[in-house]
């Protein structure tokens, strides 16, 4: 799984900043001025082999006892318990503060791994403006510049070499391709674990009628039909003993890693509850790292056809995206329909990981444009002369031609669903790439 880096530190030092540079983005919104953030944000990042999750949190008061302060310094807690190292950010320009030894105080106990940086060190001698940062009892202070990108990729090489992450080891990675890793995602007491048990046949994992039950991502090996399955259900808090009181039980970094190390996903709705806008965040996310997706809404036994309409019709509008996906209802406590899941999720898997051959795709590339050319942009029309397989899991198309700049999204969506339905791709995200061939001529003088 992912490691996950935790910004921290009091308001107005930069963290916003380090998160858009770490994640090369501009997800989190920066000012000059304090207390801008204060939910938890969460984006994702890479530096050569090796990606990982950053969360970035508000001006964290450890001691806050009232208001919004309060509930910033939760979400922050949360944060802190879900990363795998703390990066621990002050100001290099206004110097030490009675709150930085206040969080210093807060990690110190807490035992976590943590990086002390230094933001907003640009032009500055490390050697004498950073000593007084030594007094947080933090070991060394490390100079960057969020603002300017100095420093950046050292720290990020700092933090995932403190995590000592395993080299990747080719006949596990052979074992792994083997084996389908199948996450049950979704909110908190919607059942993936008494869907999970249900499977087992056992009580293996704690199922209880109370939001966040479970409290870390557990993995199961599991054989169906001589295929190999690593069910995957997702958690709480990454440690049992140090559970804050009053903080959300579910974990959206644990969701996350779940997602991101899974080969399909299991979205399990709640019927009785309904499609929530929880449920579409975690749905985007699934689309956009490219998983395949199964849908399943369990405890359908235990609504009327009134409410089963309402739940269809919510499905449409809040999952529209999500239209490639097969639809199962069912009940994990009574094991009802749960039989009809095992061919979808085969079914997915197998189109995520499809091979489409480039005389196929090259044919169905020019009769779809003999069916319907797309639309003429001023004196260009869109020439898409061939197409190959570009990628797998989700599969990528990429398409050559001329001025495919011009091509509208309405005509991308055109070709997608004749690929799907040549290829049969069911549960799976399809990318379409359009390449445009460069003029060797252009840049020659006339």
């Amino acid at each position: 799984m992912k490691p996950v880096i935790a910004l921290v530190g009091r308001p107005n030092v930069g963290k916003s900043t380090l998160f858009n540079r770490l994640t090369k983005t501009r997800d989190a919104i920066v000012a000059d001025f304090a207390g801008l953030t204060r939910d938890r944000h969460y984006g994702s990042g890479k530096q050569g082999p090796h990606e990982y999750i950053v969360i970035d949190t508000g001006g964290f008061e450890p001691d806050a006892s009232a208001g919004i302060y309060r509930e910033m310094a939760r979400q922050t807690q949360q944060a802190v318990a879900e990363a795998d190292v703390v990066v621990f950010v002050v100001d290099a320009r206004a110097g030490l503060s009675g709150q930085d030894h206040d969080i210093a105080q807060y990690l110190r106990r807490l035992g976590k791994k943590c990086l002390l940086v230094a933001n907003k060190a640009e032009g500055m001698r490390e050697g004498v403006q950073l000593t007084e940062f030594y007094e947080l009892g933090l070991g060394d202070v490390y100079p960057v510049s969020a603002a300017h990108g100095q420093g950046i990729r050292g720290l990020v090489e700092l933090a995932l070499d403190s995590l000592a992450l395993p080299e990747p080891d080719e006949d596990a990675a052979a074992e792994e391709e083997k084996t389908i890793k199948l996450a049950v995602a979704g909110r908190p007491n919607a059942g993936k674990s008494t869907l999970i048990n249900a499977w087992l046949g056992e009580e293996r994992l704690v199922a209880f009628d109370m939001p966040g039950t479970t409290r870390d991502a557990i993995s199961v090996p599991f054989e169906r039909d001589g295929q190999k399955f690593e069910l995957i259900d997702t958690a709480g808090l990454r440690r049992k003993g140090k559970v804050f009181e009053a903080i959300e039980k579910f974990s959206v970094v644990k969701t996350l890693q779940a997602i991101d190390s899974a080969n399909v996903v299991l979205l399990l709705l709640d019927a009785t509850q309904g499609v929530t806008d929880q449920d579409a965040h975690i749905a985007g996310y699934i689309l956009e790292s490219g998983r395949a997706v199964v849908l399943a809404v369990n405890k359908w036994d235990a609504i009327d056809e009134y409410q089963r309409q309402l739940v269809e019709r919510a499905i449409d509008s809040k999952l529209g995206f999500l239209k490639f996906a097969a639809l199962h209802f069912i009940s994990a406590i009574k094991r009802q329909d749960l039989a009809a899941l095992w061919p979808a999720i085969l079914q997915a898997h197998q189109s995520a990981t499809c091979k489409m051959s480039t005389p196929v795709l090259t044919r169905l590339l020019l009769e779809s444009v003999q069916f319907q050319s797309p639309q003429r942009a001023g004196m260009f029309r869109p020439k898409l002369r061939y197409a190959h397989q570009g990628g797998m899991n989700p599969p990528v198309i990429v398409i050559h031609g001329n001025s495919l700049e011009h091509v509208t999204e309405a005509y991308k969506r055109f070709l997608e669903g004749r690929f799907r339905k040549e290829f049969k791709l069911v549960g799976t995200p399809l990318r379409i790439e359009m390449k445009t061939s460069k003029n060797p001529y252009a840049d020659q003088e006339r």
